[in-house]
C-alpha cells in the first residue's frame, strides 16, 4: 500500500485526490521505486484538464527520483538498493510514495546529485538536450530565442545553450522573472508586451535562426516573425492552448521557414539515446555548468496546490512534490 494522487474526472486542481493506492505485482520489464522526490511539470496539467486525454481513473506525474525497491523478470540494468531517476510516458503515476514502472526509463542517479535535483531535471533537462542538439542544433555563436526562459526548462536551456556558445534572447511574464533568465544564460530578456518582434529583429540584425515557444497559440506568429529566411519554430508546448490550424504559405511568405512540434518520448524511445541525453546532462550538473533550480517544494498531498502556483505563474524554475 502507498499514497499516491489519483483523479476520476478532467477538470481543475480540485479534481485530484490525495488517498491510499495497492500495488500490483512486478511485471515483467518493470521496477518499483521507492520516490524520495518527484517532478512537476506543465504536462501534468495538461493530463489533468484532458487537454492530452488520459483513460480514467489515472494517477498523475511521470517524473521522479528515488530508490529501487524490487524489479520484475528481465530487468538487469538496475536492481534494489540502485539510486534512479526517470521520466516516463503514460500510464502516469509518478506523484506516490512508491510506484511500479516500467524500467526500461530508469537511469541511475550519479551519488554527487541529489534526490530532489534528479526529479526536477529529467523531463526539463532531457528536454533541453534534444531541442537543443535534435530538433534545431545550435552552434557556436547562433542567436536563438527562448520563451519561458525563467521556466524549468527554459532555465536549464539558457545554461545549456550558452555552453554550446549560442547567444540567448529569452522571453518572460514580468521583471523579476527577467533578473533570473539574466543570471543564466540569457544575454537578453525580453518582457511579455515589448515589442519582442522588433527588438529581436534589432538585436539579431534581421532575425534568429530557431525560435523555441512553449507558449503555442497566442505567441505563434509572433514567433514566426522573429525567424531569419529559413529558420526554424520549435512549437514544444501549449501554456496558452493548442496552435491554431494555419496555411503553409504562412511559412512561404516569412521567407520559407521551417515549423516542427517535436515531443521528448520520440528522441529518448531507445536505450542508446535515453543513456546518451543523460549522460550529457549529469555531466553538466556535475561539472556546475547547468544548475538546476529547485524554487518550489511541496508535500505530496499539497499537489493541488502546487498546480494553482504553476497555472498562476506564481512558479519559477523546477517544482518538486516530497512523499
Amino acid at each position: 500500500m502507498t499514497r499516491a494522487i489519483r483523479f476520476d474526472s478532467f477538470g481543475g486542481p480540485e479534481v485530484l485526490e490525495y488517498c491510499d493506492v495497492e500495488l500490483a505485482n512486478l511485471g515483467e520489464g518493470e521496477a518499483r521505486v521507492a520516490h524520495r522526490a518527484i517532478g512537476v511539470n506543465f504536462i501534468d496539467v495538461y493530463h489533468r484538464t484532458g487537454l492530452y486525454p488520459l483513460a480514467l481513473p489515472s494517477g498523475l506525474g511521470g517524473e521522479g527520483a528515488g530508490v529501487v525497491t524490487a524489479v520484475g523478470a528481465g530487468v538487469t540494468h538496475v536492481a534494489p538498493g540502485d539510486r534512479v531517476a526517470y521520466t516516463a510516458p503514460a500510464p502516469l503515476g509518478s506523484y506516490a510514495g512508491e510506484r511500479n514502472v516500467a524500467a526500461r526509463w530508469l537511469v541511475k542517479l550519479p551519488e554527487s546529485i541529489d534526490f530532489d535535483t534528479g526529479a526536477a531535471m529529467m523531463l526539463k533537462g532531457l528536454t533541453a538536450w534534444y531541442l537543443l542538439t535534435r530538433s534545431y542544433e545550435v552552434t557556436r555563436g547562433d542567436w536563438i530565442v527562448l520563451y519561458a526562459a525563467a521556466g524549468g526548462v527554459g532555465l536549464i536551456a539558457a545554461q545549456w545553450a550558452r555552453e554550446l556558445g549560442a547567444r540567448v534572447i529569452g522571453i518572460v511574464g514580468t521583471a523579476a522573472k527577467r533578473e533570473l533568465a539574466l543570471q543564466h544564460g540569457c544575454e537578453h530578456v525580453l518582457i511579455d508586451g515589448d515589442d519582442v518582434v522588433r527588438r529581436v529583429r534589432e538585436i539579431t540584425n534581421g532575425g534568429a535562426p530557431v525560435v523555441y515557444d512553449s507558449v503555442g497559440r497566442t505567441t505563434f506568429y509572433q514567433s514566426l516573425d522573429c525567424l531569419r529566411p529559413h529558420g526554424v519554430l520549435v512549437s514544444f508546448g501549449n501554456s496558452s492552448g493548442k496552435v491554431d490550424p494555419f496555411g503553409l504559405h504562412e511559412l512561404m511568405r516569412r521567407g520559407s521557414l521551417y515549423v516542427t512540434r517535436p515531443t521528448l518520448y520520440d528522441f529518448i524511445g531507445d536505450r542508446p539515446s535515453l543513456e546518451a541525453g543523460a549522460a550529457q546532462l549529469f555531466s553538466l550538473v556535475e561539472r556546475g555548468r547547468v544548475k538546476i533550480e529547485v524554487k518550489q517544494k511541496y508535500a505530496l498531498r499539497e499537489a493541488a496546490q502546487a498546480h494553482r502556483d504553476l497555472e498562476a505563474r506564481r512558479t519559477t524554475g523546477c517544482t518538486v512534490l516530497n512523499p
